[in-house]
């Protein structure tokens, strides 16, 4: 299995694109992980936020491929504790034959065609966060979990 987080537009501080390198590259010593970036819309002034979130669920839905497991950061998604999530992951191991695929989407969320095609949505928070911090804070606990799961000196109970 590989994990992929999907991101829509790039990460546009340059403070959290180096923090993310590093917890990507970290992650990688344990298990195939990839970031792939949707390129943001352009021109986005004369579309409304629900044909902004039309496009990007396309770009969304292109990206994925057949036997993928999607499943989307959102506001409405279960929560975990650190160890709760290591151990869904490792469920995930098991049971997700391609690629386990994190989405965050677009500044107004995502379209009705993304959400149907989700298997789940996860929550980081009750509060709010900005985009770029929800990425930061996403491969954060990623790593968190994998290394709870390799018995790492990481998370301390």
């Amino acid at each position: 299995m590989k994990i992929v987080f999907l991101l829509v537009g790039k990460t546009a501080e340059k403070i959290y694109e180096q923090l993310i390198q590093d917890y990507a590259s970290r992650l990688q010593h344990y298990i195939g992980f990839e970031i792939q970036v949707i390129p943001e819309l352009k021109q986005t002034k004369s579309l409304s936020p629900e044909q902004q979130k039309e496009r990007e669920g396309e770009l969304i839905l292109k990206a994925l491929q057949s036997g993928d497991y999607p499943v989307l950061l959102d506001e409405r998604g279960k929560e975990f504790r650190s160890v709760e999530f290591a151990t869904w992951i490792e469920k995930k191991t098991h049971t997700v034959n391609k690629r386990l695929i994190f989405i965050v989407g677009g500044p107004y969320g995502f379209s009705p065609a993304v959400y149907q095609a989700a298997q789940e949505k996860i929550s980081l928070s009750k509060m709010t966060f900005s985009h770029q911090m929800v990425r930061l804070f996403f491969v954060e606990q990623l790593y968190r979990a994998i290394n709870i799961l390799n018995g790492g000196p990481y998370h301390h109970e």
